[in-house]
Order: structure tokens, then C-alpha cells, then sequence
């Protein structure tokens, strides 16, 4: 078995896991009485023996989706390809023409009071 069908197949397992626990989590009553079914106390599946059920089995089933997702943690740490860099540019210099250099453009100091007399509208640093 490849190394990808593996992870597909953990990936298929945890989904499988993950739905059975909503469905679980879902049939559960907040009071604690377990599918709410009612019916004689010598059946097989009394309210008390069905919360009890119930909540093993999500117990079971929320341990076996934390270790499916370590596992496929791990799995994919294993299996992740060291990174590769695209170096194909890097050996393509062009030296044909040498980029034309600027001249450094002078800067004139900011002017303190406006031509006009008034104040300028943002103070001006000092």
C-alpha cells in the first residue's frame, strides 16, 4: 500500500469516526437520560442503560478520533518532501546592458512661511 492511499484511507477512517461521534453526541439527551427511550426496566435498552451506552461509546469514539488525528499528524510529518526551490532563474544573468544609474536628485529644504503671508495649514516640522 502507497504512502497516499494510506493517508486516504486514515482520512476516510477519521471522517467515518468523526460523523458517528456527531450522531452520538446528537442522540444523547442534556439531562442525561440517554435516547429518551422509555419502556420496561427489564429491557435490554433502558433509559439508564442506554445513557450508559451512549456515553461510553462516545468516550471510545472521541479516543479513537484524537488518536486517528496524532496518527495522521505524524503520518504527514513523515511523509512531507523537504522543500525545493526553483533555482532555474537564479543561473540566467543578463549582462547585456548594465541598467543606466540616476543621478541623486537634491532636496530643497521646506519653506518656513508661505509665499502668500498666511500660516500653513500643518505646522511644519523644525
Amino acid at each position: 500500500m502507497s504512502k497516499t492511499s494510506m493517508f486516504a484511507f486514515l482520512l476516510i477512517v477519521q471522517t467515518v469516526v468523526a460523523v458517528a461521534l456527531i450522531a452520538v453526541i446528537l442522540m444523547q439527551r442534556s439531562e442525561g437520560g440517554g435516547l429518551g427511550v422509555g419502556g420496561s426496566s427489564s429491557g435490554f435498552m433502558t433509559a439508564r442503560g442506554a445513557a450508559d451506552f451512549l456515553t461510553r461509546f462516545t468516550a471510545i469514539l472521541g479516543g479513537l478520533f484524537i488518536v486517528l488525528s496524532i496518527v495522521m499528524a505524524a503520518f504527514a510529518g513523515i511523509t512531507r518532501k523537504p522543500p525545493t526551490l526553483d533555482a532555474s532563474l537564479a543561473n540566467t544573468v543578463q549582462t547585456s546592458q548594465p541598467a543606466p544609474q540616476q543621478q541623486p536628485v537634491q532636496q530643497q529644504p521646506a519653506q518656513q512661511q508661505p509665499q502668500n503671508g498666511q500660516a500653513p495649514a500643518v505646522p511644519l516640522a523644525q
